[in-house]
């Protein structure tokens, strides 16, 4: 509302300078523009605030849940990635899902390693969730550009959360081995969220 509301009145600014001729409308035109860049400027700030307050009032996972959640991640996105082999018809979608086995099954020994030096060792659990494997389930089923579609879809919602995990573990994790790994796997799966929601806009 208050985003309209400022629009509105640099508009009709624009509207009552016109008649004074073309520099003042110039002027006119320069202040519309450079309000919306603040306004649009201060909606992205404020966004990053509620978004950097979610993630400080979720709890921090224990050393055990982390290992146990970015395991399940890696092997759901594994799996995921070996369907598109043959039910994709997108080569970009093919090539995002071979990236995916690579990158996540490089997490995954980074993780075991890390889990591994905890002091007590920590083993990871990767079996599946009931959600993922009904994840997988639907995926099974569809073919060509349906296929595309909702796995893309999934791999940019799966990424959003893995990067959440990832940043509050860096961040407030207490098992040193695994804070330091999720720093380190956190950028890596960035890049992936970003090539997930290029490829969805395509």
């Amino acid at each position: 509302m208050k985003n309209t509301a400022w629009t509105t009145l640099a508009v009709l600014s624009v509207l009552g300078l016109a008649a004074c001729g073309p520099k003042e409308e110039r002027k006119a035109n320069n202040a519309i523009n450079d309000s919306q860049a603040a306004l649009s400027n201060a909606a992205n700030a404020t966004g990053n605030l509620l978004e950097n307050a979610g993630m400080a009032m979720t709890p921090t996972p224990t050393g055990q849940e982390f290992a146990d959640k970015a395991a399940k991640s890696d092997a759901f996105e594994i799996e995921a990635a070996k369907l598109a082999a043959t039910n994709s018809q997108s080569p970009q979608v093919r090539a995002f899902a071979k990236m995916m086995i690579s990158g996540h099954t490089e997490s995954t020994a980074k993780i075991k390693a890390a889990a591994k030096e905890a002091s007590p060792a920590i083993t990871p659990d990767a079996a599946l969730t009931n959600d993922q494997k009904e994840d997988l389930g639907k995926l099974k089923v569809l073919k060509g550009t349906d296929f595309d579609k909702a796995y893309i879809d999934g791999q940019v919602d799966a990424h959003k959360d893995a990067l959440d995990l990832m940043k509050k573990y860096a961040a407030d994790g207490t098992v040193a081995s695994l804070k330091t790994t999720a720093g380190e796997i956190a950028p890596v799966v960035e890049r992936h969220l970003t090539s997930a929601k290029a490829l969805a806009k395509d």
